[in-house]
């Protein structure tokens, strides 16, 4: 039922924002809903935000958020959103309402516009107790080929011949039986995660827990609680819980992507890892701790440094084995490997009987670059799959349209067109002479003087459609991509691959 304006949960002013009919559905919200007009006057306020506040609506609505909160506009978020006209998403927050009552809450706020003008915001509301509660209660279907470590993977399970990437499997394997720390480093997608169990499970200790946590995923306030654990009355609605450290005491504990994880919580974990003691949320009492840490971060560490984005004291302590994990791309001698591996995985699962694929096929998978790595490939195969019905043999008619789409896109020009070409013919001789001189230095460094083989002549002829390209259009990528069929973000990822300079065409 529409709330009626005598009602005095649902004054006139939210009728006039035009929100009114989506209100019946925030009565039965668990999370807190508070809407204010953009003066910052609440207008709504649903049963959770009472529940969490502990204050009637009638107590609420009709006054500023600033009145019934002990915030300053500078430090209220409904007020930032509706100064800055921009969301605020998943920000943790303590605040204490004119009351007395503390509450540890997630915020995500939203500004509300009609018409291009703003009329005010709403505020969804999570308690910190509540979100820890929702989390633990979530029971994960075990695998059918989970071990009781919690693990599937172990080194049979990572498939590679190439020389970089067994190099990467052999340092991974002599790391699994010390106590040292190890850091993972690789694209998303290149098995990270795979290879963080494969070296519990080869450690002496296979047996005691694995228990991995995305850093990126959850909140920073909840994270911290996750880590540490927690100790009843450290704050409103807080009990006695055990840590994933704690938990973990053993065993292995994986960090994934760290360099996701705040920096001021990055100074915690820290002192954890150099006293090997760890004290819960609002408590006094440490207890000692012997956890193998493996992490993984998705940039390069020095990268990740310079932005701010991983602590180098940090970085030092859990970085003393780095295992760097080849990008796809960097290992295309292993493509045949891993989608033969995939099409026995994946006929099996889907009751096919498919055995190879086709040479057309097998060449534009090789002419990929593949940015979304093994795990993106794997996804194409099973997605082929579903599609080839009694066939033997996958072809490029089964893959789905957008999938043929991406492959041929990224695939090497088979070679410029007359007009680039003579475009390309008026750029002056002495620039481009100056450019190619760069290219030949590079694959100096490189130790390409010598290269043989396609892969090196698909490279050196797709650096010439590409530096054509550039000339033709005077350094303009937008243009030059356009000319040669692909999209800008793909020149711009090829102009970084082959070392290619825009600058260097700009007349």
């Amino acid at each position: 039922m529409i709330p009626q304006q005598t009602d005095p949960q649902f004054p006139a002013q939210i009728l006039d924002i035009g929100y009114e009919d989506f209100l019946p559905l925030f009565n039965g919200f668990s999370e807190g809903i508070l809407i204010a007009d953009h003066s910052g006057i609440i207008i709504y306020y649903n049963p959770a935000m009472a529940l969490i506040d502990e204050l009637a609506p009638a107590e609420v609505v009709g006054k500023k958020v600033v009145d019934i909160y002990d915030l300053e506009a500078e430090n209220s978020m409904i007020m930032q959103c509706l100064a800055s006209q921009s969301p605020i998403i998943d920000r943790s927050m303590l605040y204490r309402t004119v009351r007395g009552k503390v509450a540890n809450t997630i915020h995500t706020v939203f500004p509300l516009f009609r018409q291009k003008r703003l009329q005010g915001a709403i505020c969804m509301v999570r308690e910190y107790n509540i979100l820890k509660e929702t989390i633990s209660s979530v029971s994960i279907p075990r695998h059918k080929q989970m071990r009781a470590n919690e693990t599937r993977f172990d080194f049979a399970s990572i498939i590679g011949g190439n020389s970089d990437f067994i190099k990467a499997v052999t340092c991974a394997k002599m790391a699994a039986n010390t106590p040292s720390p190890v850091m993972l480093y690789g694209e998303t997608g290149t098995g990270k995660e795979l290879f963080a169990q494969a070296i519990h499970n080869r450690s002496k200790r296979k047996d005691k827990h694995y228990t991995a946590i995305n850093c990126a995923a959850i909140p920073e306030n909840l994270l911290e609680g996750l880590l540490f654990g927690t100790v009843r009355g450290a704050f409103t609605g807080s009990c006695e819980r055990m840590g994933l450290f704690e938990r973990s005491n053993g065993g292995t504990l994986f960090l994934d992507e760290l360099n996701s994880m705040p920096i001021s919580l990055q100074a915690k974990i820290l002192r954890v890892i150099q006293e090997q003691k760890v004290r819960r949320l609002g408590s006094l009492e440490e207890a000692r701790i012997d956890v193998k840490i493996i992490s993984s971060i998705n940039q390069d560490p020095r990268k990740a440094i310079t932005a701010k984005r991983l602590r180098p004291d940090l970085f030092y302590r859990l970085g003393v084995v780095l295992i760097s994990i080849p990008p796809l791309r960097k290992r295309k001698d292993d493509i045949s490997l891993l989608v033969h591996h995939f099409l026995e995985k994946h006929s099996i699962a889907l009751n096919r009987k498919v055995t190879d694929v086709s040479t057309n096929l097998s060449s534009l998978l090789s002419g990929y670059d593949w940015p979304g790595n093994v795990r993106e490939l794997e996804h194409v195969i099973e997605g082929a799959i579903n599609l080839v019905g009694s066939s033997p043999t996958l072809t490029q008619r089964h893959l789905q349209s957008h999938v043929t789409a991406f492959l041929q896109q990224d695939g090497t020009s088979s070679g410029s067109s007359p007009e680039l070409k003579a475009a390309a013919s008026s750029y002056p001789l002495k620039n481009l002479e100056k450019h190619f001189s760069r290219l030949r230095s590079h694959d100096k460094v490189l130790g390409r003087n010598n290269r043989k083989g396609l892969p090196d002549l698909q490279a050196d002829h797709e650096k010439i459609v590409l530096t054509e390209a550039l000339a033709a259009y005077q350094g303009h990528v937008t243009k030059a991509a356009k000319a040669i069929g692909i999209s800008r973000q793909l020149f711009n990822y090829k102009m970084k691959k082959h070392n290619i300079c825009r600058n260097d065409f700009v007349l």
